[in-house]
């Protein structure tokens, strides 16, 4: 059993890699790419200058200057927790921080400066007495100095751009751009450009400023890097071969709407949506397995073929449809108003108390739990109902097949009691199908439901990961997607395992 189990643990590890590479592919290479709603939408970035600095933003960001596979090489190196190079550093929020990327060098810089600055080692200007909390402070700032540098930089090179297309046509080049250009004048083998031309003090006076743009840029970069390098927070992961190999937690970065840790939306999702399904999945169990014992104990009654088709009419109902109904109904004022609309709390249930208690004027207060109680109601119920069918269908048929086992009559021969008969012999080798429908739900306790947790405005997995494919957030998207193919092999392999300790044929030696 141990080496089956290793077995299967390693081979998730390729799986993993199949599936991340799939979704990361259909996120990079679908239309608008990543954050494509939110630069449509949102940020009033009309002008060239301010899309051009977006669009650094999210190349630095998300290496969008790379090809996929390189973005994809890379992303699987952060959430890998194994990881090669120089360690990275942790703020006390969590989140880790890498050295500040490097510059490109601005095009065609030839034609307007010698040289152009290149990285420095910088010393750290830090007293010996310095405080954590002094260097973080300088370190923020410095980092925050040099993303406004190099945006700076990035609006003079849009424009430099912009200034070489009136030029490219002057000489005769179509559409002329940056890369044409550089074509055309690495063709004239030395010869310089035509100075005389109107538009070329346009390409000049654009040049020059990228050209201070980019030197400030550099130095903010360096002051930067010297900082990062100071070691501000601590770092990040066990080393195993220092500065080339080291073990630390995955890294799913940043979400592109919100601008925070990946990882801390998914602990404020998390709860909310495993607190709605530990209750309901109890509630399906215990409803679904006695009626499947009790339908198979009374196979072709009335009861049998009534309650059957109540179960089958329940999960054939949408659950868009029955939320909807319990929403205008149940919770409407228009007509019972009895449940809450949205959420799963009050708005003040930050100041209730965690138990009902009457208050000092008179009036009585529900409390934190039972609060939350009320509200989860119609969720939990629209959870709930379409599970019934299935998990009691498919105990009545596995029952029904070991009713008719040698065991069975033999027991009856024996004058074995009827309830023991059932409970104690058909039930327990009617086992297995159950298990293979818990591998079946068991992951929607972490992944949550689109549907349920939409109607009514929940605040979990479900509504996260919907949020993430409108927005096309690339980081929340496959952070969820990886985790999802985790609670789902896991729930394979937790069902091979009950398959061994409910069934003694089955064996993995």
């Amino acid at each position: 059993m141990i080496s089956y189990i290793v077995r299967r643990l390693l081979l998730m590890v390729p799986t993993l890699i199949g599936i991340s590479f799939l979704i990361f592919m259909l996120v990079a290479l679908s239309p608008g790419g990543v954050g494509a709603s939110l630069r449509v939408a949102g940020g009033g970035a009309t002008e060239s200058t301010e899309k051009a600095v977006q669009q650094a933003y999210m190349e630095d960001r998300y290496g969008l200057d790379t090809s996929v596979f390189t973005q994809y090489i890379k992303w699987l190196g952060r959430v890998s927790p194994v990881k090669f190079g120089a360690r990275e550093q942790v703020t006390p929020q969590g989140e880790q921080i890498r050295p500040p990327k490097e510059l490109v060098a601005p095009p065609l810089w030839e034609l307007f400066a010698q040289s152009i600055p290149g990285p420095k080692l910088v010393d750290t200007p830090f007293p010996v007495d310095a405080t954590g909390e002094v260097k973080m402070i300088a370190y923020n700032k410095a980092d925050g100095e040099y993303a406004q540098a190099r945006a700076k930089f990035v609006r003079a090179r849009t424009k430099f751009t912009e200034a070489l297309s009136p030029y490219g046509r002057a000489v005769g080049i179509k559409d002329g751009g940056v890369k044409k250009l550089k074509v055309q004048l690495d063709g004239w083998k030395g010869h310089t450009p035509n100075k005389d031309l109107a538009q070329w003090k346009d390409v000049q006076a654009a040049g020059e400023r990228m050209i201070v743009a980019y030197g400030e840029a550099q130095a903010m970069r360096d002051q930067s890097l010297a900082l990062f390098k100071a070691r501000i927070y601590e770092q990040s992961g066990v080393p195993i071969v220092p500065g080339i190999m080291s073990i630390g937690w995955p890294d799913f970065g940043k979400s592109f709407a919100r601008n925070v840790p990946v990882t801390k939306m998914i602990a404020d999702a998390l709860p909310v949506t495993i607190s709605l399904n530990l209750i309901a999945f109890p509630i399906i169990y215990m409803i679904a397995l006695p009626m499947g014992i009790a339908t198979a104990n009374r196979a072709g009654s009335s009861f049998d073929s009534i309650s059957g088709i109540t179960l089958v009419g329940l999960w054939s109902m949408p659950t868009v449809w029955a939320g909807t109904l319990a929403l205008s109904f149940l919770a409407s004022n228009e007509y019972l108003g009895a449940f809450p609309v949205t959420g799963l709390h009050d708005s003040l249930a930050s100041e209730m108390t965690l138990l009902p208690r009457m208050l000092e004027d008179g009036s009585w207060q529900m409390g934190y739990m039972l609060d939350f109680v009320w509200h989860a109601i119609l969720p939990v119920a629209c959870i709930v109902y379409t599970g019934f069918a299935v998990l009691s269908k498919q105990t009545r048929a596995a029952m029904l097949d070991n009713f008719n086992m040698d065991y069975v009559r033999t027991a009856k021969a024996k004058g074995v009691s009827q309830s023991t008969i059932v409970y104690a012999h058909v039930f327990r080798n009617s086992l297995l199908p159950v298990i293979t429908i818990f591998a079946a739900v068991f992951p929607a306790m972490l992944a949550g439901s689109v549907v349920i947790e939409r109607i009514f405005t929940i605040p979990g997995m479900g509504q996260l990961l919907l949020q993430a494919i409108n927005n096309k957030d690339r980081e929340v998207i496959l952070a969820n997607a990886v985790m999802i193919a985790v609670v789902n092999m896991l729930a394979l392999l937790i069902a091979d395992i009950l398959y061994a300790l409910a069934d003694p044929r089955i064996s993995y030696k």
